[in-house]
């Protein structure tokens, strides 16, 4: 939007500047052709020279905080849209759900007029492996997403130990619920904060057990001040499998019954890859765990697979009646195994 309001603006601002920059040189030349015609003192005219110069630069620096304030004023404006949005859980409660079964009855979702999740209906029983392949834009992260109630369903809805997520408080159903995102986001705060922001009250000794688990305890002690470090915004001194690792010590702290994980090593390299996979492993035990993964590995073993596209729910079943069937998953599987198997010659 600030990009549309610029393009907005600039032939204005051209006019304003050139009709700023040709007064001056107007003063400037009418001061000369009268000082030439013995009408005016040298030194008036030197002196209209200069004005010229310092008169229109302030109109300049007047003109350029006039835009400034226009792109205030808009900011302000969607802050204050942003700042009138209602509080979800309102008219929520708190609940303890007496099973952790996740059903999605006839779910609809649209992003504004761009129509995502179309009548998906599917069931994710408790301390079940669920694996959500499907094309790039297919909604599998919005899918994930709209369990932790990050938006709320168009139709339909989307129920935890038969419950609705929006008869929760967002307290107690994001105390059910740990995601590890494929882009980490980590604040500007130490190590061992970092990791207890899912659980702020769990003693260092809880922390370090969380790390090991993670296989992040070494790097950690490597570190100037081991899990004193502060670390820069967003992680920025960390690698990608570094921010990874302590994500997932962060979710073994919190300890929730259902886990997310969202393409949560896809962007890993191999040394790495294999530390996450044991983190993983440690952090999905008897847990409901949802995952979206690219990789055959991350799903060949999960109870169901659920193939999204177009909005819809076009397969269900395990690895090896999937494989069998043509479609979607196949294909996917077969491109993997390709992508797996080349080399440079």
């Amino acid at each position: 939007k600030n990009l549309k309001l610029e393009r907005t603006f600039v032939p204005y601002n051209m006019l304003q500047q050139i009709i700023l920059y040709g007064t001056s040189i107007l003063v400037i030349v009418e001061g000369l052709y009268f000082y030439l015609n013995g009408t005016m003192a040298l030194s008036i005219c030197l002196l209209m020279t200069v004005a010229s110069f310092m008169l229109f630069s302030q109109l300049q620096s007047a003109g350029n905080t006039s835009a400034l304030l226009r792109l205030l004023d808009v900011s302000i404006d969607k802050v204050n849209e942003i700042d009138k949005t209602p509080v979800m859980d309102e008219h929520g409660k708190p609940v303890k759900p007496e099973n952790y079964n996740i059903v999605f009855d006839d779910v609809s979702f649209s992003y504004g007029e761009h129509q995502v999740l179309d009548h998906v209906s599917l069931t994710i029983p408790e301390r079940t492996v669920t694996a959500i392949v499907g094309p790039s834009g297919a909604g599998k992260s919005t899918l994930c997403n709209l369990i932790a109630r990050f938006w709320d369903v168009d139709g339909g809805k989307i129920t935890i130990g038969g419950v609705d997520v929006r008869d929760y408080t967002l307290d107690s159903l994001l105390t059910n619920i740990s995601e590890v995102f494929q882009k980490v986001y980590l604040f500007a705060d130490t190590i061992e904060n970092n990791i207890k922001f899912g659980n702020p009250a769990a003693p260092h000794e809880e922390v370090v057990k969380a790390a090991q688990k993670a296989c992040c305890h070494e790097f950690i002690m490597s570190l100037p001040d081991g899990y004193g470090t502060v670390i820069g915004e967003g992680g920025a001194t960390l690698s990608g499998g570094e921010k990874q690792r302590i994500s997932i010590a962060r979710a073994i702290l919190k300890d929730a019954p259902i886990i997310i994980l969202d393409e949560a090593t896809s962007s890993v390299d191999p040394e790495n890859e294999n530390l996450l996979m044991g983190a993983i492993a440690e952090l999905t035990k008897n847990k409901t765990v949802i995952m979206i993964a690219h990789r055959l590995k991350t799903v060949r073993n999960a109870d169901q697979i659920f193939v999204l596209s177009g909005g819809h729910i076009v397969q269900t079943g395990k690895h090896e009646d999937l494989i069998r069937q043509p479609g979607i998953y196949a294909d996917f599987i077969g491109i993997r195994k390709k992508a797996i198997g080349w080399k440079l010659k």
